[in-house]
């Protein structure tokens, strides 16, 4: 395994690698692996024969500079972690290596209605700096596909619209989320909850699954006033928004139609940890 700190560390081992030829798989994560991270690799090993992750805190993507601060970062066991996967490369930038001329961006982004929902609504500013990133790993690493969990089906789906508006050749691999064993989304801000918050997550997805076993049997508008009221019945947990979309178009459903897909989707604040969650429909 090498772990490459620049651009050319990482071009030159690749091109090494591709002298094979090997396909390759990409797999970009900001660290504080968990098995979600682990499933994500697993994958991309069976379908390339050389697998590249990356480890960056993306900075442009937190609008919220407390929240930037606190992102759990803990690279040793990260890459322990990836060598007992097996990968090829670790990729593991600073900032000046990923924004060469500063974090400005003179590029355009515009995503639509997928942008201006649920997450965009709530952090502004907060897809443009995933399309930045993203657009900036794509180019340094020139994947054959990439691997995104479907924990973050809002970007997920606003990665697949960069990937087609830019026409990068990378097919976007999105993976089922992983769950601990009560049900919570595996997510490195899991780490950052208290004891009392990390057991009152757990409603997060009750309640999302209580919308999915409910799915036709009650109008929209009453399933979300359940789900919202089943997570903050305590008081302890805030809900910024539930939401059940159609799952091309990310906008809120009024009814359901038989020949559309349709996802339930969230973001809750535990204390001060924001968790997000999504279960299809």
């Amino acid at each position: 395994m090498v772990i490459a700190k620049t651009v050319a560390e990482l071009q030159s081992k690749l091109s090494e690698l591709k002298e094979a030829p090997l396909e390759t798989g990409f797999v970009p994560t900001m660290g504080a692996l968990h098995a979600g991270h682990v499933s994500l690799v697993e994958r991309a090993k069976k379908e390339n024969g050389c697998v590249v992750v990356s480890i960056f805190v993306n900075p442009t993507q937190f609008n919220n500079p407390e929240d930037l601060k606190k992102y759990p970062r803990m690279p040793e066991k990260d890459f322990k972690i990836l060598e007992n996967a097996g990968i090829d490369v670790i990729f593991f930038p600073d900032e000046e290596e990923i924004y060469p001329g500063g974090r400005q961006d003179k590029s355009i982004f515009n995503f639509g209605s997928l942008e201006n929902v649920m997450e965009g609504t709530f952090r502004p500013g907060h897809f443009k700096g995933v399309a930045q990133v993203v657009s900036r790993l794509f180019e340094i690493v020139d994947a054959d596909r990439a691997y995104f969990g479907e924990k973050d089906f809002q970007q997920l789906a606003v990665i697949r619209e960069l990937v087609r508006q830019r026409n990068f050749r990378v097919k976007i691999i999105g993976c089922l989320t992983v769950r601990e064993p009560d049900g919570l989304a595996m997510s490195s801000r899991n780490l950052l909850l208290t004891s009392e918050m990390r057991r009152e997550a757990t409603k997060i997805s009750q309640a999302l699954f209580h919308v999915q076993r409910m799915q036709k049997t009650k109008a929209i508008p009453a399933m979300r006033e359940e789900a919202i009221a089943m997570i903050e019945s305590s008081g302890k947990l805030r809900v910024e928004y539930l939401e059940i979309a159609d799952e091309k178009t990310l906008q809120p459903a009024v009814n359901f139609n038989s020949h559309e897909s349709y996802r339930c989707l969230t973001a809750v604040q535990a204390g001060n940890i924001r968790l997000i969650d999504n279960v299809q429909l």
